[in-house]
């Protein structure tokens, strides 16, 4: 009798995972780090995409069928996850993210394998030229000494002060935190670079800060 290793519904489940793999391997290593040079997203995306899939392939069972209720519960819970987290996900590493749960799912499901190999066709164009056509915006918190530029009539000033002193060239600055006892303010700066990343969590600014600051220099 022939084994559930040997057989042939496993050894195609197992080409699936390969593909699967190499293509999500592809979308984070090539498009996603070369941006991002986010480490530890791409480690939690790779592990996703190979956690999900064998998740979803059990739950469909051995003998290829039907999704019952309970795979869609399972798919239900799968999205889920992504509300449930600890610390705060930027927009595009949560759509990466989605996606590479999207693709292990259509990879533990799909049985024909033309259309599967369309699908990740079709994906890796989308986001290619999705990243291609965009121009990388990085933001960055920054403990400024100098507030007295921070006034609203002096914002090119200030815009111009940051560009010499960072090199970066700054597209918007936000004003948060003041700390009058110690003549420094904490902005928020966005500027084109060559890498996409998360604000810099070095300093910690809270959004009432946010707001009572930003309402005091415009009103």
């Amino acid at each position: 009798m022939e084994t559930m290793l040997f057989s042939s519904e496993f050894l195609g489940t197992m080409v699936r995972f390969l593909i699967c793999l190499a293509v999500n391997w592809v979308i984070i290593s090539r498009l996603y780090y070369k941006k991002s040079h986010r480490r530890d997203f791409f480690f939690t995306f790779m592990l996703m995409s190979v956690a999900i899939f064998f998740l979803v392939y059990f739950m469909m069972g051995i003998e290829r069928g039907k999704a019952s209720m309970g795979v869609g519960l399972g798919l239900f819970g799968i999205f889920s996850i992504m509300r449930y987290r600890t610390d705060a996900m930027p927009v595009r590493e949560m759509t990466y993210l989605f996606v590479i749960i999207c693709l292990s799912v259509v990879h533990a499901m799909a049985e024909d394998y033309l259309e599967l190999l369309l699908v990740d066709f079709v994906t890796l164009v989308t986001i290619w030229c999705c990243e291609l056509s965009l121009k990388v915006r990085q933001t960055k918190l920054i403990q400024y000494d100098r507030i007295e530029l921070i006034k609203p009539e002096r914002r090119a000033e200030l815009k111009a002060d940051l560009e010499e002193r960072t090199g970066l060239k700054i597209l918007k600055v936000d004003v948060g935190g003041i700390d009058f006892l110690k003549d420094t303010a904490v902005l928020k700066i966005t500027y084109e670079g060559d890498s996409a990343s998360d604000v810099d969590g070095q300093f910690t600014v809270r959004k009432s800060q946010w707001r009572e600051t930003l309402n005091s220099i415009l009103f």
